[in-house]
């Protein structure tokens, strides 16, 4: 690799490592793992940097990586039980509370999807991409990408319940 491709590779982990770096944690729910993820997608993607030919596909590349890291991650292992979350508030503000509430409340529901669903989830919603995007990261078909959106959010509404109507998940099926 040289200077220039370094110089390059140092400026995109400089810019776009906090993103990745959120998109992991709800992937994986744990800050450590998620900087563990993060490290490791970004070796891959150092390892392929002077094969990548447009580097404005360098992110794209990375959150593949990740993604799949993530699924093979929960292939092998088996992560039950609870987790710090490493983040503690610093003030309260108005509604705050029940903010938290329903955040965590969110959050244990989208903690017990199998990782596909939740990974598909992630991407559509959180980052905002694209379906044909979301299937580029996940290494796999817009109809899979479909299936694993439809089935995670289908979860979520059973183990909301009732409460599933507070939050705008019907406004998550639209697709692009």
């Amino acid at each position: 690799m040289t200077g220039r491709d370094r110089a390059d590779f140092a400026e995109f982990v400089a810019a776009r490592s906090p993103a990745l770096q959120r998109a992991a944690y709800l992937m994986v729910g744990d800050v450590a793992l998620a900087q563990d993820l993060v490290q490791e997608a970004l070796t891959k993607t150092y390892v392929a940097w002077p094969r990548l030919r447009d580097k404005g596909n360098a992110e794209a590349y990375t959150r593949k990586a990740i993604t799949t890291t993530a699924i093979g991650w929960f292939r092998r292992r088996s992560w039950k039980g609870e987790r710090a979350t490493g983040w503690t508030p610093e003030t309260a503000v108005a509604g705050h509370d029940d903010h938290v509430a329903q955040s965590d409340w969110l959050w244990q529901a989208l903690m017990t999807l199998p990782a596909r669903q939740r990974a598909a989830i992630v991407l559509r919603y959180y980052e905002d991409l694209t379906e044909a995007q979301t299937a580029e990261a996940m290494g796999c078909a817009r109809g899979t990408v479909k299936s694993q959106v439809s089935a995670g959010l289908s979860k979520l509404r059973e183990r909301l319940g009732p409460d599933a109507d507070l939050l705008p998940l019907h406004d998550l099926v639209v697709t692009r």
